[in-house]
């Protein structure tokens, strides 16, 4: 049966694990992974969270497989001794990326609210224009 993109971003919550801003960001300090899935011109004009790991969603799986010669060995190296707080501008994009990191065996967790939520609790961003 055919799924709409909202029921397929619905689907991907309800089985992948969330995490506030602010415990993405203590998890971060103690040597966790916050990967933004936002396009280039998303960080150009908005910025980024300090000490992010940008994969564009488009790109996510190629990046995140170890054998596809397109690894991030910045993603992968960690696969085992890392969570990876996903992180988009409101959150669509960080469930269906979270989710399929969960499905490639990476301990995932979508950052609720995505970047806005980030900034609304006063937490470190780099780079707006």
């Amino acid at each position: 049966m055919a799924q709409t993109m909202e029921e397929m971003v619905e689907t991907a919550r309800a089985q992948t694990k969330t995490a506030s801003p602010q415990d993405a960001h203590d998890a971060a300090a103690a040597g966790h992974v916050i990967l933004d899935v936002r396009e280039p011109g998303e960080l150009q004009q908005d910025g980024c969270v300090s000490g992010s790991l940008h994969i564009p969603r488009g790109v996510l799986e190629s990046k995140a497989d170890p054998d596809s010669g397109a690894a991030e060995a910045a993603l992968t190296s960690r696969r085992d001794d890392a969570g990876i707080y996903v992180l988009c501008a409101s959150g669509a994009r960080a469930a269906l990326a979270a989710h399929t990191l969960c499905q490639m065996g990476y301990d995932a967790a979508i950052i609720e609210g995505g970047l806005q939520a980030w900034k609304d609790d006063g937490l470190p961003v780099e780079g707006a224009s």
